[in-house]
């Protein structure tokens, strides 16, 4: 039988305990198509318990997971993950790892590579086999271009989220538990400090509520605050609003930013440029809000208001809020 397929499936960590994140689901979708292709087996690496999730890959074509204590941290630390994943690839010798390109895994897959001398594709958007490795999809100068990168198994891949959309494959359940190597101590964790403004994560939103310059200034984002809060949304941004100074980059949708495939994607003052729309073309259903009758989002958008977004954006917030109650 071919090498197996190794993907880390990254967990968040929260108040109501640990939970899957839709990206492990998304690598697991791809591996499992490139492990069909050449006769391999797909093996999660958990690096907690987390039932639920264990489930979840199962359902998305995992062959097999195999999970690990939880880290002495409590939570993410390159320190401790780092020696747990290589710990794995060492012990399976997969044809391919493949990790979120997320913050954590952008550094976990890029440490990977350089300790076990793998080839390493970052930040790809498609992954198919080609002769003695792969053939990744990757998005180049800030999005204006799209490159065919080819790399040699055994290789390192990251993958962005929500490039490809989870496709179910169940797999009858194969669970093993694996120890975690001692972990360094010259980081420790010794406080987390929330953040002052408590935000959804992007990806992992089923509603989203993005604004552009149509806002006017920064003065006026309160409008979007107001409605993602009356609709239980994550919040975000277009580029021209983050190079603006008006929000941070954590919030840009596009294609140098984050993409997402909620259910549901309002964008407010948004004209649509093709960098935006490459970030939020997947979204289930678009309802866009702009004066301007010609601007491209109208061409996306299953729902449409021409309006003024100060006009337009309260009276949403005051609906939402009578339908769906306080959030």
């Amino acid at each position: 039988m071919a090498d197996p397929l190794l993907i880390y499936a990254e967990l968040t960590q929260g108040a109501a305990g640990r939970t899957l994140k839709r990206s492990a689901l998304e690598a697991a979708t791809v591996a499992r198509r490139l492990a069909d292709a050449a006769g391999a087996r797909v093996v999660a690496l958990l690096p907690a318990p987390c039932p639920e999730g264990e489930a979840a890959l199962f359902e998305h074509g995992v062959d097999e997971v195999r999970v690990a204590p939880a880290s002495p941290a409590g939570r993410y630390l390159l320190e401790h993950e780092a020696p747990l994943l290589a710990a794995q690839v060492e012990a399976l010798g997969p044809a391919l790892v493949l990790v979120a390109a997320s913050p954590a895994g952008k550094e976990l897959s890029a440490t990977l590579a350089g300790h076990t001398g793998r080839g390493l594709v970052a930040d790809a958007v498609d992954l198919a086999p080609a002769p003695g490795g792969y053939e990744a999809t990757k998005p180049v100068l800030a999005g204006k271009a799209v490159a065919t990168v080819r790399v040699g198994a055994p290789a390192v891949v990251s993958l962005r989220p929500n490039a490809v959309p989870p496709a179910p494959a169940p797999r009858a359940p194969a669970r093993a538990e694996v120890a975690r190597p001692p972990a360094g101590d010259r980081v420790r964790l010794r406080e987390v400090v929330p953040a002052a403004e408590k935000r959804r994560e992007l990806t992992e939103a089923d509603v989203i509520v993005s604004g552009g310059r149509g806002l006017g200034g920064p003065e006026h984002w309160g409008l979007i605050l107001d409605l993602a809060q009356a609709l239980g949304a994550a919040h975000g941004a277009s580029r021209a609003v983050v190079d603006a100074g008006w929000r941070p980059h954590a919030e840009q949708v596009g294609q140098t930013g984050k993409t997402v495939s909620p259910k549901l994607y309002v964008a407010c003052g948004i004209s649509g440029a093709i960098q935006h729309l490459a970030g939020m073309s997947s979204s289930k259903v678009v309802v866009a809000v702009n004066k301007d009758p010609e601007a491209p989002i109208f061409r996306v958008a299953d729902f449409g208001v021409v309006g003024d977004v100060h006009q337009v954006l309260p009276l949403f917030a005051q609906v939402a809020r009578e339908f769906l109650g306080p959030a």
